[in-house]
């Protein structure tokens, strides 16, 4: 196989949770131009079918399912209607985040609320899933941590801003990375590969100071953009990585490097 025809996802089947965000957006546009057949999912049905309803009129295919990440039956409704519209799935890239946390002084409720989705529901996705792909021998899971799974806060970005800090962000960002390496522990006798994606900072015209300081801690003098996840995330997702498993690849401009 010639190298470049390794990165191509025609024919595979690609489920993404958390698409309208600032990098499911991207992360879709990744998939399909990759050639890979496209299920979206969130809480959101209504936004979901705006999202596909562009992207197919680009051309690509492209369909919506709701989701409630943290009801278990809601992640087996998922996959059994990709199972009944495709026949298979190759590639789940788990995006969706909850944040009911503010800052430090939020209620524990709070808290525990975000334990459900972003860590309980992140792992049932996980196993639901990864278990179908080892049936089939075959597949990719992505799942989309942070560099706050990897680093602690510095707080003297925020000082000034009145911006919360909440820590179950890093909780279970972090859970995810080491989520990912069990899982891919697990699943790699069955030809299932899982890898997990650290994002740094993604510019969204937050306030110049703040953009001023974070750019100062990176390498490559700059916060990320709309395009800087889609190469990752194709690898990953592909034939590129077949001897890629269980690792985190930070997407910082180096900020984790220093």
């Amino acid at each position: 196989m010639n190298v470049m025809d390794s990165f191509r996802l025609d024919g595979k089947v690609a489920v993404l949770t958390g698409s309208a965000g600032l990098f499911g957006r991207q992360i879709a546009d990744a998939l399909v131009e990759a050639g890979a057949r496209l299920f979206i999912a969130s809480r959101n049905i209504d936004s979901l079918e705006e999202q596909a309803t562009r992207m197919r009129q680009d051309g690509h295919d492209v369909t919506a399912h709701t989701l409630d990440q943290g009801s278990e039956e809601s992640i087996r409704m998922l996959l059994d209607f990709v199972l009944e519209q495709a026949g298979r799935v190759d590639i789940l890239i788990n995006n969706s985040v909850l944040r009911p946390m503010s800052d430090w002084s939020s209620p524990a409720e709070d808290f525990a609320r975000s334990m459900e989705v972003n860590a309980t529901g992140i792992f049932m996705m996980t196993r639901a899933f990864g278990e179908q792909m080892a049936k089939q021998n075959g597949g990719s899971i992505i799942n989309i941590a942070s560099i706050y799974g990897m680093i602690g806060p510095d707080f003297t970005l925020y000082e000034g801003l009145g911006w919360g800090t909440p820590p179950d962000y890093y909780f279970h960002k972090g859970g995810m990375i080491q989520l990912t390496k069990f899982a891919a522990s697990k699943l790699g006798p069955h030809g299932v590969r899982v890898n997990c994606i650290s994002p740094g900072g993604f510019y969204n015209n937050q306030e110049q100071i703040f953009v001023d300081r974070y750019e100062k801690r990176t390498f490559l003098g700059r916060m990320a953009n709309e395009e800087d996840l889609k190469g990752a995330i194709v690898f990953l997702a592909s034939d590129a990585s077949a001897y890629v498993t269980g690792v985190n690849i930070p997407v910082d401009g180096g900020l984790t490097a220093k």
